[in-house]
């Protein structure tokens, strides 16, 4: 297994060179630096984290006292204290976690009148994570009877060219897949090397990040099909995705206005929840991603982040053709453990009133990617950030620490919930190093 950390300075310089510093705003004129003394922001249980701070404003050391407070990962605070910066630096001891997981140091300095904030988490024996949320004894044989009711409709979709994505190199079409006999279907962006011959290219789907929105990230990621990859790009609600962004805006509006909505309906009943014609929808994707005849008949890899994460560890796992699965920061992991006042994963149903239902939390585990990723059996490559708390470490480590396919990571410790464009593109030099010839 391999495993590649970047610390907290090196990244931090990287980013500023790049002048792309995504975890401080956009040509700022402040800039903090969070140090543990631990280069890779990992410790032992019973360890002590001291974490050096420092804070600039127009490049100049500042003095300022800070306010701090520490708590679990997403956890309320249990700690606080204030910290002096004496040219801008101070030190603060975090203390230590008794039991395997992160602590998360919250900062704020009052410099000029104006408050900033900033956060840091590190890790306690992460390696021992588990996930809270326990399979159910029925998990395989639910999952068998849905497939099957999905497989005995027949391949139906509909297929025209899409000239926005089209270029010298791929032919770009639109798709729009009926997925069930209930009527269910979801669009995609298909993306072919141009001149492909038959029986050439390996397939990857991608499915979306989480909101009721357009097909996103289709440009960014042309390097597939310009690298001989066939790429589906994907939505999971059968909305065109030419609407006007004022249609999304309504049916976003009828989730009951929030961006993940959609996450909660039929919560109750795990054959009534919104995402169960999703997961089935996945293997749809690629039974269409199979039968075309540019296939090479060998490699079927999924691709995602964030909730798109989480659906291609599910996809991996519900569908034996998968021979490579990519995941960043995957959503939808370990979210019953809010309910025993742990870390729970994105969507955090805590952030609703009446979500932590017995009904509810037994549906959540039919559902829960810590439960797919022990039946994944393809080489799985994942990535996540400490910083993140959209889906934050303690869930990526959860799924991580379950996986028992061969596996590889890259752990970028300071990453809030983003990679970057270099990682992405790495990620197509991953799969392309892995594919069956």
């Amino acid at each position: 297994m391999k495993k590649t950390i970047i610390t907290a300075l090196l990244a931090i310089i990287a980013l500023a060179h790049a002048g792309a510093a995504k975890n401080y705003p956009e040509n700022s004129d402040y800039l903090w630096v969070t140090v543990p003394d631990h280069d890779n922001w990992t410790y032992k249980v019973g360890e002590e984290a001291i974490i050096d701070v420092q804070f600039y404003k127009y490049g100049i050391p500042r003095d300022a006292t800070i306010e701090y407070s520490i708590g679990g990962d997403c956890l309320p605070d249990d700690t606080h204290g204030k910290a002096t910066m004496k040219r801008g630096k101070a030190t603060i001891n975090m203390g230590t976690s008794r039991k395997p997981g992160f602590r998360d140091l919250r900062l704020t300095a009052n410099v000029d009148g104006k408050k900033y904030t900033h956060h840091v988490k590190v890790g306690f024996s992460p390696d021992k994570i588990r996930p809270y949320t326990a399979e159910p004894a029925d998990f395989t044989e639910f999952w068998q009877s849905n497939l099957s009711r999905a497989a005995a409709f027949p391949l139906k979709y509909t297929r025209e060219p899409a000239p926005e994505y089209t270029t010298d190199r791929v032919e770009a079409w639109l798709i729009k897949l009926q997925t069930d006999r209930e009527g269910h279907s979801l669009y995609a962006y298909l993306l072919v090397p141009r001149g492909a011959k038959p029986g050439s290219c390996p397939v990857v789907l991608t499915p979306p990040g989480a909101g009721v929105k357009r097909i996103k990230r289709v440009v960014e990621g042309m390097y597939y099909p310009e690298n001989g990859v066939i790429r589906l790009v994907t939505e999971i609600h059968g909305l065109d995705p030419r609407l006007p962004e004022t249609t999304f805006d309504d049916i976003r509006a009828a989730f009951d206005g929030r961006v993940k909505g959609y996450l909660y309906q039929g919560l109750d009943n795990r054959d009534n929840y919104y995402m169960r014609h999703v997961y089935t929808g996945l293997v749809r994707c690629i039974d269409l991603l199979t039968s075309l005849p540019e296939w090479d008949g060998r490699n079927v890899i999924t691709q995602g982040g964030s909730q798109g994460g989480a659906l291609a560890i599910i996809a991996a796992a519900l569908d034996p053709r998968v021979t490579l699965c990519v995941a960043n920061h995957p959503a939808l992991s370990d979210m019953a453990a809010a309910a025993a006042g742990l870390t729970g994963g994105y969507p955090h149903f805590t952030e609703k009133d009446g979500m932590l239902t017995p009904e509810k939390l037994e549906t959540m585990a039919y559902y829960d990617v810590a439960n797919f990723a022990r039946h994944v059996k393809a080489t799985t490559f994942m990535t996540w950030g400490y910083n993140d708390n959209t889906c934050p470490p303690t869930t990526s480590y959860a799924v991580w620490n379950t996986l028992a396919c061969p596996k590889e990571c890259l752990v970028t410790p300071i990453n809030e919930h983003w990679t970057s464009a270099a990682t992405d593109r790495a990620q197509l030099d991953w799969i392309l190093s892995k594919l069956k010839k």
